[in-house]
């Protein structure tokens, strides 16, 4: 039998192929959650901070909702309760991990979604800071007033204390284009909020009714984290939102500064210099 012939050819394509391999190999294990790459600065996707981080940063940013629905493609900002709840358990255990800072800027978003942030806080046994950015209101605000401390800026929007169910009715635009509306449901109240059929005034008074129900629990929320009468609440809830110097006069904030106010607090608080990571 023949010696096999040297090929070049085929020998440099072979040599090329594992190359490209490699690289791919190597990108893979520097960017891949499974990798040894991690950000000193952010916490991961375990939740774990770097070791010579002492107090945890959590985001909570734009629309708050139980779970974020959106995706890399749509413009659309959204945080879940969800992932900031598992962030703030993650922090409270983590022994290197001595504070916690939540940073608002958000105008709302879902009142079970606020609860549950709140909740989280106030479980936490460790010194818990709520930053208000550009804006902590509505549910963004229900959701602060779980921390320990609130900051804001003075020309930062707080508060908005209050529930909508508000939508536009396509009623009148259906008719001009001719479209019909069938009713074909269970319930007198069951397709309530459809924009394309009319509200009636049943339907209207029990949406009322339910969304003072949801007032009653914010106010209670309120008053209760914030220390604050509930009928100052509600006449404050009544005013909508108001800039930081206003909100620390009524009670709703407790100090004026930003993040780097924030650290200087907390390094009082924890005795030692403070570290955030995010």
């Amino acid at each position: 039998m023949l010696p096999t012939k040297f090929n070049p050819k085929v020998t440099k394509n072979h040599v090329i192929i594992l190359l490209v391999i490699f690289i791919f190999a190597l990108l893979y294990l520097f960017f891949s959650d499974d990798g040894e790459y991690e950000d000193d600065f952010s916490a991961d996707t375990e939740g774990e901070w770097a070791e010579e981080c002492n107090v945890a940063g959590v985001i909570l940013q734009g629309d708050l909702y139980t779970y974020a629905t959106g995706n890399d493609e749509e413009d659309y900002d959204m945080t879940s309760s969800n992932s900031i709840v598992y962030y703030i358990d993650e922090a409270e255990k983590d022994e290197n991990i001595k504070a916690i800072v939540l940073e608002i800027d958000s105008g709302g978003g879902g009142a079970v979604a606020a609860e549950e942030v709140e909740n989280a806080l106030r479980r936490a046994s460790k010194p818990t800071v709520a930053l208000i950015r550009e804006s902590g209101m509505s549910a963004a605000y229900w959701a602060a007033t779980g921390a320990d401390v609130i900051f804001a800026s003075k020309n930062s929007d707080v508060g908005s204390i209050g529930i909508t169910m508000s939508y536009l009715d396509n009623t009148k635009y259906n008719q001009k284009e001719g479209y019909t509306y069938n009713q074909l449901s269970t319930g007198k109240f069951k397709d309530t909020l459809d924009p394309d059929k009319p509200l009636t005034y049943e339907e209207k008074q029990w949406l009322q009714e339910y969304l003072d129900i949801l007032l009653g629990n914010f106010v209670d929320v309120v008053a209760e984290n914030r220390n604050l009468d509930v009928s100052k609440v509600r006449v404050i809830a009544d005013n909508g939102d108001v800039l930081g110097d206003e909100a620390l006069e009524l009670g709703l904030i407790d100090r004026i500064g930003d993040i780097h106010d924030v650290e200087n607090y907390l390094a009082e608080v924890v005795e030692e210099e403070v570290e955030l990571c995010w």
